[in-house]
């Protein structure tokens, strides 16, 4: 890409607006990796593009640039918060993540990196809520949740001596299809053996976080089962409702926060709730009443997507013990969650989720959120068992409490932009990193304090070594005068059919374009710089296949040489016919091919699929050249001489189609036509004698109405000799077969009949 489509123009512009001068300091800038601009006034020459003042710093110097006359800002970033890393809990906000704020001006295109910090804290507090589906099959399970409270704890506090844990239990939306909606079954949807039932619910919340193990196993232990109708539960609305209604929970700031579904069962999702006609989206806010999820009727299931951003933002991991591998789907879609395999009877679980903690503790994601637009961000984790750099996110795996691990952050702007910020976070922990970010597009130039500076022809003022003119005055060197002129009308003057001005490829100066230079050194040229002869065809990599010369984008080929490219040598043999024309006269030979008029075929043009049928449309001329008569005949050498040759024979020798077409008398023609060189020129083979015409016979004779007549069959109707004779009177002419008389004739008046020739 060259680097005058890099520029970003920003200047202010007169009241007829059009820039003061030709560019403003702020276009110097160019969004590729390491761009910098030369700020002397004379580096540049007459009529040559500003956008040369930005490249590569050796080719700046290269071109005569002085070393310290380059321009090349750096980028920057400043930690504006970077408090110390915590080791370990104690009743205070601990730190687990470093920096917390940081502030970079960059360069649009040029990337900058920055470390961040991570180590978990001992001893940090771990929020558990036990969220259990308490449909009928679950019932063996019940028994052994109410005895876990004890080994519950003490796993717990292996981990940290700060834990609570919480309790809820689900079944599903009490309406049809999911529950039995009949009075009693509601009250008792269990089965008639079960003494102790509780009514049918969709999710309740039991028991809000909590230290004290006793009070853990009380309320658990006056849980009962429920039932419903369907297999699938409505554990996707509890969880989303354990999600978002954290003050009732009781998750608590600083904590590690577990969500553990125990379940035998699939889920229904977003769309499930169309069967109980249930069709308002849910909302993801809290509708808990009375510990109760108050919205189950009314509004639909979560989906998959809804449930994950819920429980991303409020920093909750889940753990699915199932008894079956109902839920792996479910945990590949949601970020930071583990599955375990449940017990039939739930005797496990207190492994599982020791298990489930492990892994998810050790396993550290850092990711973004609220990313800007044409922002890029790539982790590199620097650690022992690191994940490969990415754009998403960054994983470190293994990681032990009170490990400190480190990420290499990479970010880039692409283009110009506001200040703008995004955070960064490891998955499932509080702690964040804003990132504020600005972009540094504008030139910081010591320019003379010089109103008319002698590099303006004393008329303008210079910036980074270009020109902004005085009122009145325009031009690469404010060199141009345009006195009483409309600057607007001269600016016209230079754009082009699109509307730009010299095809973006010159200045405008005094109404006329100076065309900029090529990478090559070569000039642009054309009255609005339209062309340049380094853009035409490729042969064998070579401009106009080395036979040519390339003008205004179109190969001019050497002698000898054609082609679009010049890549043919000039050749009809392929092209010939066998009567030795070429292409027949209906198209031309182009690198030894032939290129057919429209409707004719390759090779040679000889055939025309898409043509009308000469059998028609030669008709009237055969006719007056053959027998002197027909809508030609009063200009028959003008209208047919030159396009169609013909001969008047007894029988054919020409080996074309045979045509057979009746004539303006009704008769039949017969003739073949042979194409000769070119579109419309035929010779033709005419039978002298013409067909028979069948009529019907309204006269007692038949007088000849041409000079050369046709045999002809007719059709009397003898019972009808009066009505012929008053025809005749009426209308003083004969009728063919296809007459009012005939047509008039009943099927009665048809028979009989007689036919004879004249």
């Amino acid at each position: 890409m060259e680097y005058s489509q890099l520029l970003q123009p920003v200047g202010a512009q007169s009241r007829d607006g059009w820039m003061d001068g030709l560019l403003s300091c702020s276009s110097l800038l160019c969004p590729n990796p390491n761009p910098t601009s030369d700020r002397s006034d004379n580096f540049t020459k007459p009529g040559e593009q500003e956008a040369v003042r930005c490249d590569t710093q050796a080719k700046l110097l290269e071109r005569g640039c002085k070393a310290e006359e380059i321009l090349s800002p750096p980028n920057s970033d400043t930690v504006t918060k970077n408090d110390r890393l915590s080791s370990t809990f104690d009743q205070q906000e601990p730190v687990q993540l470093a920096p917390q704020e940081i502030r970079l001006e960059l360069r649009p295109g040029l990337p900058t990196t920055f470390p961040i910090h991570f180590k978990r804290v001992q001893g940090y507090p771990v929020d558990l809520y036990y969220l259990m589906d308490l449909s009928n099959s679950m019932k063996d399970d019940l028994q052994n949740v109410k005895g876990l409270g004890k080994d519950l704890f003490a796993a717990l506090k292996k981990i940290t001596q700060h834990a609570q844990i919480g309790f809820g239990a689900f079944v599903d939306k009490t309406v049809l299809p999911y529950t039995n909606t009949n009075k009693d079954k509601l009250q008792r949807p269990c089965d008639a053996a079960d003494k102790q039932c509780q009514a049918a619910f969709g999710y309740r919340h039991v028991l809000s976080m909590t230290p004290r193990e006793e009070e853990f196993k009380t309320k658990v232990t006056e849980q009962f089962i429920s039932g419903n109708l369907d297999s699938p539960e409505g554990s996707l609305d509890a969880m989303m409702q354990a999600s978002v209604c954290g003050d009732k929970i009781g998750w608590r700031n600083s904590s590690t926060r577990l969500l553990v579904l125990t379940t035998d069962a699939g889920f229904h999702m977003a769309g499930d709730g169309k069967l109980a006609g249930i069709l308002e989206p849910n909302d993801e806010h809290c509708h808990m009443e009375n510990n109760l999820y108050v919205k189950s009727s009314e509004m639909d299931y979560p989906s998959v997507g809804q449930l994950a951003s819920q429980l991303d933002k409020n920093n909750i991991q889940p753990i699915f013990a199932v008894t079956k591998n109902v839920v792996n789907q479910l945990s590949q879609m949601i970020p930071k969650s583990e599955v375990g395999e449940l017990s039939s009877d739930s005797r496990n679980v207190v492994r599982l989720i020791e298990d489930a903690y492990n892994k998810l503790s050790s396993k550290v994601t850092v990711t973004h959120d609220n990313l800007p637009e044409n922002v890029r961000v790539v982790y590199t984790p620097r650690c022992e068992h690191a994940g490969p750099p990415g754009e998403n996110r960054g994983v470190c795996d293994q990681v032990r409490v009170g490990q400190k691990i480190s990420f290499d952050v990479t970010v880039t702007a692409d283009t110009c932009m506001k200040t703008t910020s995004f955070t960064i976070s490891p998955l499932g922990i509080k702690d964040t990193l804003t990132v504020t970010l600005s972009t540094n597009c504008e030139c910081q130039c010591m320019d003379p304090q010089v109103a008319n500076h002698t590099h303006c022809k004393g008329k303008g003022r210079v910036h980074c070594g270009i020109c902004s003119c005085s009122q009145g005055f325009v031009g690469q060197f404010c060199e141009c005068s345009i006195g009483d002129k409309d600057e607007g009308t001269l600016r016209e003057a230079c754009k082009d059919e699109n509307g730009v001005e010299c095809g973006g490829r010159g200045d405008c100066v005094c109404g006329r374009c100076e065309c900029h230079t090529t990478e090559s050194g070569n000039y642009y040229h054309g009255a609005f710089c339209q062309c340049d002869d380094e853009q035409c065809e490729k042969f064998q990599n070579k401009l106009c296949g080395g036979k040519g010369k390339c003008n205004c984008g179109t190969c001019e080929c050497n002698t000898g040489y054609e082609g679009s490219a010049c890549q043919c040598t000039v050749s009809q043999e392929a092209c010939r016919t066998i009567n030795n024309t070429v292409c027949y006269g209906r198209g031309n030979c182009k690198c030894n091919r032939c290129e057919c008029d429209e409707g004719y075929q390759p090779p040679r043009c000889q055939k025309c699929l898409g043509c009308q049928n000469p059998c028609l449309t030669k008709l009237n001329c055969i006719e007056c050249l053959g027998f002197d008569q027909g809508p030609f005949k009063k200009n028959c050498t003008e209208a047919c001489s030159k396009s169609v040759f013909h001969q008047m024979v007894d029988q054919f020798t020409l080996s074309s189609k045979q045509c057979e077409q009746k004539d303006s008398e009704g008769c039949w023609v017969k003739f073949k036509l042979d194409q000769l060189v070119g579109k419309d020129n035929y010779w033709a083979e005419i039978l002298k004698s013409r067909g028979m015409v069948e009529i019907i016979l309204t006269y007692i004779y038949i007088r000849p109405v041409a000079v050369h007549t046709c045999s002809v069959r007719y059709t009397a109707v003898p019972k009808w000799h009066s009505m012929l004779r008053k025809l005749k009177k009426e209308r003083k002419t004969s009728f063919d077969g296809e007459s009012d008389f005939t047509k008039s004739l009943t099927k009665d008046d048809k028979s009989p009949l007689k036919t004879g020739y004249v």
